[in-house]
């Protein structure tokens, strides 16, 4: 018997037989068993709860980071409006005497409606 263990050869048709029982030994709960790790059973819990882990923080870090783009972003945009609205303020001294220049002259150039927009 065990010279017929020993004579068999591996063939390519043994492929879909291999797949087949390794598919219901995981449906039955026995790959481990039929693989001979059961005893490292331990281990590869531990590795799948460290790989676990790593992907849970990789994915916390990576909304984080996004987070803090999006707050980049909109500070830059509240300096600029900061800037803006300072100007105006320290601007208004001159304005109405530069308005009324240009008033006396006859000029129709007159303080603008709307902010400036911002060119990306």
């Amino acid at each position: 018997m065990r010279r017929k263990k020993e004579q068999k050869k591996w063939r390519l048709a043994d492929i879909g037989q291999w797949l087949k029982n390794a598919f219901l030994a995981t449906i039955k709960g026995e790959l481990l068993m039929r693989l001979h790790v059961g005893r490292y059973f331990i281990h590869i819990v531990y590795t799948f709860f460290l790989l676990w882990i790593s992907i849970w923080f990789s994915l916390k870090i990576e909304k984080t980071l996004t987070r803090v783009e999006d707050n980049r972003k909109e500070l830059e945009n509240l300096e600029i409006y900061h800037a803006q609205k300072t100007v105006e303020l320290v601007g208004m001294n001159r304005m109405s005497r530069v308005q009324e220049m240009l008033e006396q002259k006859g000029s129709t150039l007159t303080l603008p409606e709307k902010p400036a927009d911002r060119i990306k």
